[in-house]
């Protein structure tokens, strides 16, 4: 049985070693040109050439966005820059635009993912890109499961991709608008400005001063979507639906929420094919997601149409209950003692949790804290500040320590 792909964003070199070290089968990434998230660091050829190195030695692939809308001067360097891509080994790259899509085949036979930024809502369109020769369609996240399984079934010869957490970009797919009118940054050229985390209300202009409402909650009024996606309790039917790679959002998000939140999504689906038949949600991998900042969450369209409460929140704020406060280095197993790099203040006595890839978290209380001369200390306050401690468990490098917000 072919397992469902678990694709994870990578913001920049290290965001793409923590998304494959916790369990993703391939990241998307962004080079210095063409793509949609300006916010993140964003690759270097060299670097990203580095990233696919390590992905492929680790059995994982890498896909590139040269998803922005274009206009007529933003071709420039394309063909050179592809041919780049190839040379690196890039294993596919995910355009949303006819012109870039053309560009691309004609110089060049990298796979090309059509981005959910294509809108793409129905068969007639996936067959229309699976006969120009697209491998792979991210649907819109404006489509029902029961569409998906209709599009799945009517079409083959194509892969197909559907967003499983993350921002709910919408309307369709990302499109936005109000970034570009009321900042002057420009969402299809990667530069959003995020303006679905406000509430609204519509002011007719020969009526000032009367506010009429889009979507009324005893809360407020909101035209915007200010969740979050999320699909982890829904494992089991996206993959008895036929969707081939499940797609995390999130390029410009931290190592710790990466880790975090694609860790309880390879351990739902590695539970799932272990045994399909009796598998059970575990509420726990929603809780671990819960640790990391966050919004309030949806299901989007999975399941009807997103509107009144589902898809709207009554806070353009971020939950965040934890802190990530440090990564370990090393573990001495015969010293019994951990060597920790601080992300963030940590104190002797402070009650922590540690975590790593596929497994449970456990808790710790920090004790006999030593600076790297050997020195007793009682707080690492420095950054990135390397010390160790006295800890009984064996843990491994790379495992995460978070702690909860008092």
């Amino acid at each position: 049985m072919n397992k469902v792909e678990l694709l994870a964003p990578a913001g920049d070199l290290e965001k793409l070693k923590t998304a494959i070290d916790y369990g993703a089968d391939a990241v998307y990434l962004g080079g210095e040109a063409f793509g949609l998230r300006k916010a993140s660091k964003n690759f270097p050829l060299e670097t990203m050439k580095e990233g696919v190195e390590y992905a492929h030695a680790r059995g994982k692939t890498v896909h590139v966005t040269l998803n922005i809308v274009p206009h007529d001067g933003d071709f420039d360097g394309l063909e050179d820059y592809v041919k780049d891509l190839e040379s690196i080994g890039v294993d596919a790259v995910i355009v949303s635009d006819p012109g870039i899509f053309q560009r691309v085949r004609s110089v060049s036979k990298i796979p090309i993912h059509m981005s959910t930024q294509g809108s793409i809502t129905n068969s007639d369109t996936v067959k229309f890109w699976r006969d120009l020769g697209a491998e792979r369609v991210v649907l819109a996240r404006e489509l029902s499961l029961d569409e998906i399984k209709n599009i799945v079934s009517t079409v083959d010869g194509i892969d197909i991709e559907t967003f499983v957490h993350g921002a709910m970009c919408m309307s369709y797919s990302g499109r936005c608008l109000l970034s570009n009118y009321m900042t002057g940054r420009d969402a299809n050229q990667g530069d959003c400005a995020q303006p679905c985390r406000y509430k609204y209300h519509l002011v007719e202009e020969n009526r000032p001063g009367e506010y009429f409402p889009i979507d009324s909650t005893e809360e407020g009024s909101f035209i915007l979507n200010s969740k979050d996606l999320s699909m982890i309790g829904h494992i089991d039917d996206l993959i008895e639906a036929g969707i081939r790679s499940f797609k995390i959002e999130g390029r410009v998000k931290s190592s710790y929420y990466l880790a975090t939140v694609i860790r309880s999504y390879r351990m739902a689906i590695d539970a799932y094919y272990n045994d399909p038949e009796h598998y059970v949600y575990d509420e726990k991998l929603f809780e671990e997601i819960q640790k990391v900042s966050h919004r309030d969450f949806t299901t989007g369209f999975y399941f009807g149409e997103a509107k009144d409460t589902r898809g709207i929140s009554n806070s353009t704020t971020y939950i965040r209950d934890y802190d990530f406060v440090g990564v370990v280095l090393d573990y001495d197993e015969e010293n019994k003692r951990v060597t920790i790099e601080q992300r963030n203040r940590l104190f002797e006595g402070d009650e922590v949790e540690i975590f790593g890839p596929g497994k449970d978290y456990f808790l710790w209380t920090i004790e006999d804290m030593r600076d790297e001369d050997g020195e007793p200390i009682e707080v690492a306050n420095k950054a990135r500040q390397i010390f160790t401690a006295r800890l009984d468990r064996a843990v491994e490098a790379k495992d995460m320590i978070r702690k909860k917000i008092d």
